[in-house]
């Protein structure tokens, strides 16, 4: 049966919500409470902050006004790939040579994370390592290239491989749409996100964080040395305040809704594929294409292909969200026409200008995690450490990120969105050239 994404305080009707390891059960905060660290949002940024501040020994509440992962943690294609935003030698003059270098090391940090994590907390998850970039055109073949030399000159540690059409339609992704592609076997990879969230929030739970669900922050006041942050039920007083809420924190803190606009992405789940999985996707790796609106894409644990698209910043959805993703995924795998799509939803992720992740502090006991872009499922677990560092007076890290300058998106509340969703209409029309 075809399920739409309901925006209700319950997950949306997704395949990860239909395969959850154990739905959770956290309680609503329902009383006044005390404690070192209280963070705001139950997604990858909010989770592993406190799984790293737990970890560390401090007393944490983490509060989520819906359940753990329900946003874009929760919603997106699972592709794990390191870097973090944009390359950071265009800002250089505001972070200098030092901090491009750690911008860049936290980039190939990210996915070690994931990696180290899912090991020493036994995170049941689906993770699998293999990634490969698709080029549609030549100059996408020669970004590819260059980006494979840059690679190698900054020491990755993991080999990568750029091959032609014919070796990727036998080992890798068998569609005539690419000219060829950038495999990654290793370094790069996919999973299954909100597991990968679940594991990451007990793991925490266990180190005696207090997690609440169905706990939505109505207000903070920062009082210099603690902070009081209200639910309609209940209240923290901290020493901090983590706000992790994304495309999904509304006006929490005006400031900062200013500077992310949520943006929508659309992703369906086909039933099993059974052996033509195999014909389709041989190497089991995900896939993403170089366009600026790029499809998305990989198997699941179970042998669905999960095809992510259709990204657009008008906010709306199509009505027929199943049926435009099966145009989509068609037109790459046409051997799928007679396939059923078991599962579609959609999901909001959280667009800075600048294309970087937003970390910094609004006061000396506020701080925040903002504006992946659509590519968060790895980096938001190195800004939750370098965050969790600098409440830990580690600061060194946190002070390059927080160095990078994040405009307003301009035009206000009435105009932003229209303005955007035409400058994503130009850049469609770049991708055909």
């Amino acid at each position: 049966m075809l399920t739409r994404a309901i925006e209700s305080r319950e997950h949306t009707e997704s395949y990860y919500a239909a395969t959850q390891n154990k739905p959770t059960d956290y309680p609503e905060l329902c009383e006044s409470i005390q404690t070192d660290i209280c963070i705001v949002g139950g997604g990858f940024s909010g989770v592993n902050t406190a799984l790293e501040l737990a970890e560390r020994g401090y007393n944490v509440v983490l509060l989520e006004a819906n359940r753990i992962g329900w946003g874009a943690t929760g919603r997106n294609g699972g592709q794990i790939i390191g870097g973090i935003g944009h390359d950071p030698e265009q800002f250089k003059r505001q972070i200098k040579e030092f901090g491009v270098d750690v911008i860049r090391k936290a980039g190939f940090e990210c996915c070690e994370i994931i990696r180290e994590r899912v090991a020493k907390y036994n995170i049941k998850c689906d993770l699998t390592w293999g990634y490969t970039d698709v080029a549609i055109k030549p100059r996408h073949m020669k970004a590819l290239e260059d980006w494979q030399k840059q690679l190698e000159s900054l020491g990755y540690n993991h080999a990568t491989e750029l091959v032609d059409g014919q070796t990727l339609r036998a080992d890798w992704v068998n569609s005539e749409n690419y000219l060829g592609g950038l495999v990654n076997r290793t370094g790069y990879g996919h999973v299954h996100p909100l597991n990968l969230c679940l594991g990451e929030a007990q793991a925490a739970a266990s180190l005696g964080a207090r997690i609440y669900e169905q706990s939505k922050v109505e207000s903070y006041s920062d009082l210099g040395d603690t902070v009081q942050i209200k639910t309609s039920r209940g209240d923290v007083r901290a020493k901090h305040l983590v706000l992790c809420g994304n495309a999904y924190m509304g006006n929490l803190s005006p400031k900062l809704s200013k500077k992310v606009l949520p943006a929508a992405s659309c992703v369906i789940a086909t039933e099993p594929l059974g052996d033509l999985a195999k014909t389709i996707l041989p190497g089991n790796t995900a896939v993403c294409d170089m366009r600026t609106a790029l499809d998305y894409f990989r198997l699941s644990a179970d042998g669905r292909l999960l095809f992510g698209g259709l990204s657009n910043y008008s906010g709306l959805v199509p009505s027929n969200l199943e049926g435009k993703m099966r145009e989509k995924m068609l037109k790459v795998f046409p051997t799928l026409a007679h396939v059923k799509i078991d599962y579609g939803w959609s999901g909001n992720m959280g667009i800075g200008i600048n294309r970087m992740p937003q970390l910094g502090k609004l006061s000396n006991n506020v701080f925040y995690i903002q504006a992946f872009s659509g590519h968060g499922v790895a980096p938001t677990h190195a800004t939750a450490r370098i965050t969790a560092e600098a409440i830990d007076l580690e600061i060194a890290r946190h002070d390059v990120f927080s160095k990078i300058r994040h405009w307003n998106w301009p035009g206000g509340k009435l105009l932003r969105r229209p303005g955007m969703a035409l400058g994503m209409m130009w850049y469609k029309l770049l991708d055909e050239i």
